[in-house]
């Protein structure tokens, strides 16, 4: 792949991006399968270590990820990115640190070349949340996670 190709993320629009490209963008963080909670009355975003029933916890990765949405109706599809959207994701997400003109991370691994980087960076929430399944509806607002002991600042 030649240098051009391989930095592609650096000179192709968001929405000019190839489904192939997309899709390496994304980290593998699992952040963006995490339910979160928002504050009617600041719009404020809070993330909890309440995963969705697809989320496997020890990986990061969609269980079914080709029948995401169909197993899960309120799955975010972020492609075509738009505003409302990008508040949902994480601030270490590739899809908003881009959309925002922001360079990818160190860790990320388009650029230090190991998918582990993201656990080794402690961004990852692999080991570190729990699948719905396993937790009532009115329960999920005891595992808001504490954005200032947050490791992904």
């Amino acid at each position: 792949m030649s240098t051009e190709q391989s930095l592609f993320w650096e000179t192709t629009p968001l929405d000019d991006m190839s489904d192939e490209q997309w899709e390496s963008l994304c980290d593998g963080c699992g952040r963006c399968c995490l339910q979160k909670l928002e504050d009617e009355d600041t719009g404020e975003i809070h993330e909890t270590s309440v995963s969705c029933k697809l989320l496997d916890t020890q990986t990061c990765r969609c269980s079914d990820y080709s029948n995401r949405f169909a197993q899960v109706p309120d799955c975010l599809t972020i492609r075509p990115l738009t505003q409302e959207k990008l508040g949902w994701l994480p601030e270490t997400c590739a899809y908003r640190k881009l959309s925002d003109g922001e360079p990818l991370e160190s860790w990320h691994p388009l650029i230090s070349g190991d998918p582990e980087s993201v656990k080794k960076a402690g961004v990852s929430v692999a080991g570190q949340c729990f699948s719905e399944e396993y937790v009532s509806l009115s329960e999920i607002t005891l595992s808001v996670v504490d954005e200032h002991n947050d490791k992904t600042s």
